[in-house]
């Protein structure tokens, strides 16, 4: 589309109008772990593109009776990759947190979505949050605008968020503030600019620490263990 056409489309959207309506949905949520017995709840938010079911699997180490993974998928669903000449059906899904359009709005949802995640399956234990590439802005956002209070807040592989203000929401964050984990290799380490963040949390006075492992934009079961036996 020629800017040309981009402008002329935009003069016929102005001639509409738009409207708001609240639906109830449905949301797909797994779970590793015992529910029933665990003493602490981690919920962890996938990146771009996955389903809840696949990225959980790494967290099958660190699953037990005392310590239950709940991952929600988010509620934005695509049918991803090219297009293979079978149509549809061989193609893979993936979920977005959000996409630039009607952005605040796709916000709002999925803040109060993941608190209501944690009233309905958390019941008052502690909470660890944990998010993997997109999900990282979805996990800040959510700790600082929404009503959990997470014990420990862990930030895998992704941006932090310009529109979250870390100094005015820095009460948002248990007191050891903000765990960063990197692989050595992440081919998203230029964008994700450790220094240029490391800069950014030292000037909102929000404690933090760093965690690198040996490999690229994933999760790593080791780092996981070690990350779930410190306290």
């Amino acid at each position: 589309m020629t800017e040309e056409q981009r402008a002329a489309l935009r003069l016929e959207h102005e001639k509409q109008r738009e409207h708001r309506v609240v639906t109830p949905r449905s949301a797909r949520v797994r779970s590793l772990g015992n529910l029933a017995t665990a003493r602490e709840v981690w919920v962890v938010l996938h990146g771009y593109g996955q389903l809840a079911a696949d990225f959980l699997v790494p967290f099958g180490g660190i699953a037990d009776d005392t310590r239950a993974i709940v991952a929600p998928e988010a509620l934005n669903r695509f049918y991803s990759g090219k297009e293979t000449g079978g149509g549809h059906p061989g193609r893979p899904v993936g979920a977005t947190w959000m996409t630039r359009e009607d952005r605040d709005a796709e916000i709002a949802d999925y803040i109060g979505y993941l608190d209501r995640v944690v009233e309905q399956l958390a019941d008052g234990r502690p909470i660890i949050a944990l998010g993997f590439s997109q999900g990282v802005p979805t996990l800040l956002r959510w700790v600082t605008r929404g009503t959990t209070q997470a014990s420990r807040v862990i930030a895998w592989a992704g941006e932090l968020p310009g529109d979250v203000d870390l100094a005015a929401t820095r009460h948002r964050f248990p007191p050891d503030g903000l765990d960063l984990v990197l692989g050595s290799r992440d081919e998203y380490l230029p964008w994700i600019n450790l220094e240029a963040v490391r800069r950014r949390l030292d000037d909102s006075a929000l404690p933090f620490r760093v965690h690198e492992f040996d490999g690229g934009h994933r999760l790593d079961r080791r780092t996981l263990a070690t990350l779930a036996d410190v306290r």
